[in-house]
């Protein structure tokens, strides 16, 4: 399910968001509203900086039980906005779409599930995390935006980290493939967390 992106309606997201959240969550909305105005004409390394930072402080992390009373739910980006909190799989998701906005080609850009080894690269303990990938040409080192972590670091510096899979709307990619190996559409997450967005006002 490739996505084609348009220029948001922040008016309607604006109202999208009031009728949900109420006017507590405006603040929020307005300062990533800011963040792309400010942002749009920036280099993409930049970009990436600006986005993550904005996430990392703007949102304070929960777990999934406590703030939807679930064991897993995606978040919509005006979702995660309106809680102010999130979880590992929320901060990536805001961060994907947002810097999508910022005219960052999507094929750029991969939600990463690892396994994150917990107390650094030697720790026997892991436990299922999600990032961002970015990827400046398709056989690049890619970068890594992490909600643990404040600095954006090139993967061979995260030794921590262990890839299970990435994907993004062109498809799913398993550690080392040079081309997607399956739809993204088989990920049913994926495609309700697509559909809410849609009703929210988010344009594809």
């Amino acid at each position: 399910m490739s996505l084609a992106y348009s220029a948001p309606d922040f008016d309607r997201l604006l109202r999208s968001l009031n009728q949900r959240w109420g006017t507590g969550a405006v603040q929020k909305f307005q300062a990533w509203r800011d963040l792309q105005g400010i942002s749009a004409t920036l280099p993409e390394a930049e970009k990436l900086k600006r986005v993550n930072d904005f996430f990392n402080r703007q949102i304070r992390f929960e777990d999934d039980s406590v703030i939807w009373q679930q064991t897993d739910y995606w978040a919509t980006p005006l979702e995660t906005l309106g809680r102010g909190a999130g979880d590992c799989e929320d901060f990536t998701i805001a961060k994907y779409f947002t810097l999508q906005m910022l005219d960052i080609n999507p094929a750029k850009l991969r939600l990463t599930y690892v396994k994150a080894k917990i107390g650094g690269p030697s720790s026997t303990v892991s436990q299922a995390h999600m990032v961002l990938a970015y990827y400046s040409q398709p056989d690049a080192e890619p970068l890594v935006l992490d909600n643990l972590i404040g600095d954006i670091r090139p993967a061979s510096r995260r030794p921590d980290l262990l890839p299970v899979f990435s994907f993004n709307s062109d498809g799913i990619w398993v550690p080392g493939g040079s081309q997607p190996n399956a739809s993204s559409d088989r990920l049913s997450r994926w495609k309700d967390l697509v559909a809410r967005m849609r009703g929210e006002g988010f344009s594809f």
